[in-house]
């Protein structure tokens, strides 16, 4: 049996884009597909796997529903980022055509990442799953009229026929994921760039996520990434997610966090991890993305 030390988790089946974030990122660990994020995460906490792949979000589609709400509450550490270039393909039965074609089936994300080759082609979008399900259950059924949106890598693994490639609206669809561990890896404060992803709530008063923030401003700390979802069933508490640019033991991220502190219930700031900047931060931000 493989070591568990040696296994990264990720939600969907073989073939899923997440499956290929994990050989791209740790091409010398053992994948382990769950069912759903929950299973995935539940893998590295139990001790079944020592690594979980977690998309975060999409360059064309946006943020992945649901983690957000999951990543505090499962008690694990982000100890680093991967970013996979997503390239969408056609994908049908061995005697399918273009032509032929009345629906396609994918991921939520696929669909709204593909939208400009679904009015083309005049399919009806459905739903399903995972990118790499939609594959699997194309192979099954063997029915000409029905292609899925999946990853070259499902064409591979469930014998599809590849209608067209690189059908994504975007040439930078691009997915974000975290790598989570039960144990957090901070890396040393020198001056290699670091992410510190924190999730917090503010005080029910005026100007309170303005103040709260306002420390990231003065003492010159960065926010690439800043988003609010409803937390508890209510729609007057919010929980914040951010990241910044900065190691927390740094003079002006802990100036920063005092501040927002400050602005915040008692304990209801938490840092995720501290984690290398991954290098498609630089060339990204060099190519004006």
């Amino acid at each position: 049996m493989t070591d568990p030390k040696n296994i990264i988790a990720f939600q969907g089946l073989p073939g899923a884009f997440s499956h290929m974030a994990c050989r791209a990122a740790r091409p010398d660990m053992e994948v382990m597909p769950c069912a759903s994020f929950e299973d995935m995460l539940e893998a590295v906490s139990s001790g079944a796997a020592e690594l979980a792949m977690v998309p975060v979000e999409n360059s064309v589609a946006g943020r992945v529903a649901d983690i957000h709400h999951l990543l505090p509450e499962s008690g694990l550490h982000i100890i680093g980022e991967h970013f996979q270039r997503v390239e969408l393909t056609l994908l049908a039965a061995k005697d399918a055509s273009i032509e032929g074609l009345s629906q396609v089936r994918s991921h939520a994300m696929a669909l709204a990442q593909c939208r400009k080759l679904i009015r083309e082609l005049k399919l009806k979008p459905v739903v399903h799953p995972d990118t790499a399900g939609a594959a699997a259950e194309i192979a099954e059924l063997n029915d000409p009229e029905i292609a899925a949106l999946a990853s070259p890598l499902a064409a591979e693994i469930y014998g599809l026929k590849v209608l067209r490639a690189n059908v994504e609206d975007a040439a930078h669809n691009t997915t974000r994921f975290l790598i989570m561990a039960r144990q957090g890896i901070v890396p040393p404060l020198d001056d290699q760039p670091v992410v510190t992803t924190i999730v917090f709530a503010v005080r029910s008063v005026p100007a309170a996520l303005y103040k709260a923030l306002g420390g990231f401003a003065t003492n010159g700390v960065n926010l690439t990434k800043l988003e609010s979802y409803m937390v508890g069933g209510s729609f007057e508490a919010a929980q914040f997610y951010v990241d910044a640019e900065g190691h927390p033991e740094s003079q002006s991220m802990q100036h920063a966090l005092e501040e927002l502190k400050f602005f915040c219930p008692k304990g209801a700031v938490k840092i995720l991890g501290t984690y290398p900047a991954n290098p498609y931060r630089q060339i990204a931000k060099q190519n004006g993305r």
